[in-house]
């Protein structure tokens, strides 16, 4: 029997990120033992140089081990999150004008982060010899297995270990969510692109085949492997997509609710609804821009911003932070937790989604999926997803937003040629599924399912 080895090493990792790309990897993940299949799914991570089982995906409660082990968890994941803020503080002046300011950042980073890893060796030493369930364990390779890359592997470092394994035999298939950093760098820190970069060029070497989360991005891949290899080596490799499930998989019912949030709906003026990291390719700048326009007029519409600050958005902060409509017809949320994140869903007027360029767009799915109305940029991507149902709009020029927004207060129709009722799309299971049956599909010696006969869902279906 075949075996399906699906990386997910950068999310075992860091468990407390929840991004998209960290949303889909922990829920194939977790339908992994769900699906139906002649292959043997096994989700892995690399580490300490070698491949693992992974066991539990997520940190083992706290409540059932021993102090040293509880101290360790909680010091691996301040670890990460420590250095992931040196890495935001290396992106600002003057690191990143000064090669020497970036050093001395650097050590006084590495020296503060002793009042870390210093109880953590204490926390190590002291579990040394207390057996404890592991969340991974070791993975013999078989001959015929196939890798799939699921994480956003080009933030790892195993190449080596993973090209030790493509000379075992192993084949190795890679999930590619999007192109941006290479497409548009603009929108991206400069060394996320060179990182990004030197891993499109690895794995267009290393890869048997892509699998992509849109068949825009299927094609783009195609395109650039074409440019970077040549033709001949695009015909050697195959490219195939599948799509994101739409459920919220950290819903807790007994996690708190934010009061403003609460507050905000409970009030009863309308409120659209942006959810996503902010950062420039969002184009949150663009929706202040249209709301502007609606509140000068007298519009008593809400705009509710909702995700973490990410990069190069300095500014755009600086904007909201000094906004006259801050808390009163503008609301901003960065540490929403999934529960509020439904309730937002459940009580929004709509999605507004002005992105430039997406692989995907998570939200887009996750609000249709919950009769929420959509209205987003006229872009490819979202016209596969969106169709008929969704309100375009156009990225030149921010009062096509204001408006539709108008028109659908004026009206209470929305203004798309087909009701959001009709729409429908799958679940995290169906969507692991697909993978899975897409992926052993491309690797068998035959020819491949056309999209009907996968079940695929598609933007007209009802």
């Amino acid at each position: 029997m075949t075996r399906l080895l699906v990386e997910c090493t950068y999310v075992f990792e860091h468990p407390d990120v929840n991004s998209g790309i960290q949303r889909v990897v922990r829920n194939v993940i977790r339908h992994l033992g769900e699906v139906s299949s002649d292959a043997e799914c096994i989700p892995v991570v690399f580490a300490r140089g070698q491949m693992h089982r992974v066991l539990h995906l997520a940190p083992l409660s706290g409540k059932s081990l021993p102090w040293h082990s509880r101290m360790r968890i909680a010091l691996e994941q301040l670890r990460n999150t420590y250095w992931m803020w040196h890495a935001r503080l290396d992106r600002r002046w003057p690191m990143n004008r000064s090669r020497n300011a970036r050093r001395v950042l650097y050590v006084l980073c590495k020296l503060a982060s002793l009042a870390i890893t210093l109880p953590l060796r204490v926390a190590l030493f002291a579990s040394r010899n207390h057996v404890v369930p592991e969340r991974m364990s070791p993975l013999e390779i078989q001959p015929g297995d196939q890798l799939l890359l699921l994480d956003s592997s080009w933030h790892a470092d195993f190449f080596p270990v993973a090209e030790r394994l493509k000379a075992q035999g192993v084949g190795i298939v890679s999930v590619i969510y999007d192109l941006i950093p290479t497409t548009h760098p603009q929108f991206c820190d400069a060394g996320l692109v060179r990182v990004f970069d030197h891993w499109f060029d690895w794995i267009a070497e290393m890869a048997d085949g892509f699998i992509c989360i849109s068949t825009t991005i299927r094609d783009q891949v195609r395109d650039e492997i074409v440019r970077r290899r040549g033709e001949k080596a695009a015909q050697r490799l195959w490219f195939e997509h599948f799509y994101l499930g739409s459920e919220l998989d950290l819903v807790d019912q007994t996690s708190r609710l934010d009061p403003q949030l609460v507050q905000m709906f409970d009030a009863g003026a309308p409120v659209y609804l942006m959810v996503s990291t902010i950062e420039p390719r969002k184009n949150h700048g663009y929706l202040l821009d249209a709301f502007e326009r609606l509140w000068a007029r007298g519009s008593a519409v809400r705009l509710c911003i909702i995700g973490r600050v990410g990069w190069k958005c300095d500014e755009l902060m600086a904007r909201i932070r000094r906004h006259p409509e801050l808390n009163k017809r503008l609301f901003v949320f960065n540490k929403l937790n999934d529960r509020g994140l439904e309730h937002a869903y459940a009580n929004a007027r709509a999605l507004v989604f002005p992105s430039f360029v997406e692989g995907f767009g998570l939200p887009l799915v996750e609000a249709m999926q919950r009769q929420l109305p959509v209205m987003a940029s006229d872009i490819p991507v979202f016209r596969e997803i969106g169709g008929e149902f969704m309100a375009y709009f156009d990225l030149a020029q921010p009062q096509t937003l204001a408006d539709l927004v108008e028109r659908f207060e004026a009206s209470g129709a929305f203004p798309a040629a087909r009701d959001v009722s009709e729409w429908r799309w799958i679940g995290w299971r169906e969507a692991s599924q697909q993978l899975i049956d897409r992926v052993l599909g491309a690797l068998r010696p035959k020819r491949r399912p056309e999209p009907a006969e996968q079940g695929e869902p598609h933007a007209g279906c009802t």
